[in-house]
């Protein structure tokens, strides 16, 4: 990975909040198959803990086969499809046997943009509408697309500077550019629906 610190294993091995919070502003790394390099800065994220949040996939310790990846070691990604089409890059956290993940909702290029741009919208970041530009990497399933993520890249080693996906230091942003409030898309999830799990930029 050059000379970018890959964020090690005892960085996922933590409180959910605190690992979701200290995200922002790190850098996700996709190498594609070809050798190209993607970089993107981490903007928005959100927590899911499954012993006690109805909104996680793994709530009352539910193992199914789709859920089995949280109950990785931390540090492992979780990568899901939604409503058939979209794909949501998640990484786990906290000790293995405890399903808990960050759900990555939103970054900016940092590096190839124009190949993310390409992957969202088969054309250059110059060429992008100012609607494009303002919806570029805003989503989870955006940001998948961007990046070409897909299930196969579900349970990669984040810490494995050679799997082709890992996260990078990047840069802490200021405290006071830090938000929290609730998460979105999850009204079936009852008391969890008012946690203030997501942070942003």
């Amino acid at each position: 990975m050059g000379a970018m610190t890959v964020l090690p294993r005892d960085f996922y091995n933590r409180d959910t909040l605190t690992v979701a919070r200290d995200l922002l502003g790190r850098e996700i790394v996709r190498v594609l198959p070809d050798g190209t390099r993607l970089r993107c800065r981490i903007t928005e994220t959100e927590a899911y803990i499954g012993r006690l949040d109805k909104a996680c996939h793994a709530y009352g310790y539910k193992r199914t086969p789709r859920t089995e990846t949280l109950f990785a070691p931390p540090g492992t990604a979780y990568i899901y499809l939604i409503y058939g089409m979209y794909h949501c890059l998640n990484f786990v956290t906290e000790p293995e046997g405890e399903p808990a993940a960050v759900l990555i909702r939103g970054a900016v290029p940092v590096e190839n943009g124009d190949r993310i741009a390409r992957n969202r919208f088969g054309r250059s970041q110059a060429e992008l509408s100012p609607y494009q530009r303002k919806n570029f990497l805003n989503g989870p399933g955006k940001l998948c697309r961007g990046l070409d993520l897909t299930r196969a890249q579900n349970g990669l080693d984040l810490t494995d500077p050679h799997c082709g996906l890992c996260v990078c230091a990047g840069q802490s942003p200021d405290p006071a550019a830090v938000h929290a409030g609730k998460r979105i898309g999850i009204d079936y999830a009852q008391e969890a629906v008012d946690f203030p799990w997501r942070f942003y930029l």
